[in-house]
């Protein structure tokens, strides 16, 4: 769903004290970006406050400012830095199953345990203040979502061309409620652990009318 980028290593000839800056820079921008998704994640865009961002990662707010250019532009790098979080802790497991049907619930118990962290809930809480909006960190969250649905209704055509999903609704509006009632769920058994990853699981088969006591297999094709 997103593009994972290499990390940078300095080449043979960069000096020890360059090699120094650039980790010390790199650790402050994590830290930043880790204290700004908590601070969007419980107070929100309009009230988050970047003297508070940076005193909570241990940082000035010179240094902030060192890093990023303002609100706008440090809220839109905290969004990008979760969204490949999810992509390096969910993406992968949804990536490992061959079977779409797999896919979808290792999606939904994955997305579970992600959800544990109030950082990981932040685009939920810009989607709920920004969805619609025309602002910029509002069209990226929506970017996010239309990603995740897409795939989401991808991975349902497939198990339905494969027989292991049930006909229904159209796909996209089947991908609609999945991502809905799954972040629903999640968000309502914030600090469940670990009921929220089975009670997920349970969402995800009821959405794609399915039953979690019975086996799953694809047709046999010709």
């Amino acid at each position: 769903m997103h593009v994972r980028k290499e990390k940078e290593t300095p080449g043979p000839g960069a000096s020890p004290r360059r090699s120094g800056h650039a980790e010390r820079s790199a650790q402050s921008r994590a830290a930043l970006l880790e204290s700004a998704a908590r601070g969007l994640s419980r107070h929100g865009y309009g009230n988050l406050v970047l003297e508070q961002v940076a005193r909570s990662a241990g940082y000035t707010r010179g240094a902030l400012y060192h890093q990023f250019k303002d609100k706008q532009d440090l809220t839109l790098a905290a969004l990008e830095w979760v969204l490949a979080t999810w992509e390096q802790e969910v993406g992968v497991l949804v990536e490992r199953e061959r079977e779409p049907v797999a896919a979808l619930l290792a999606m939904a118990r994955g997305h579970a345990v992600f959800c544990r962290r109030d950082i990981a809930r932040m685009a939920m809480a810009l989607r709920l203040e920004l969805g619609g909006q025309d602002h910029p960190v509002g069209r990226a969250v929506e970017a996010a979502y239309d990603s995740l649905v897409t795939d989401c209704r991808r991975l349902v055509e497939a198990g339905r061309a494969a027989g292991a999903i049930p006909p229904g609704p159209p796909a996209d509006t089947l991908a609609l409620a999945f991502v809905g009632a799954l972040e629903g769920a999640v968000a309502a058994l914030a600090g469940r652990a670990p009921h929220d990853e089975l009670l997920a699981e349970r969402v995800a088969f009821g959405v794609l009318g399915l039953h979690p006591d019975l086996p799953h297999r694809t047709k046999d094709r010709a």
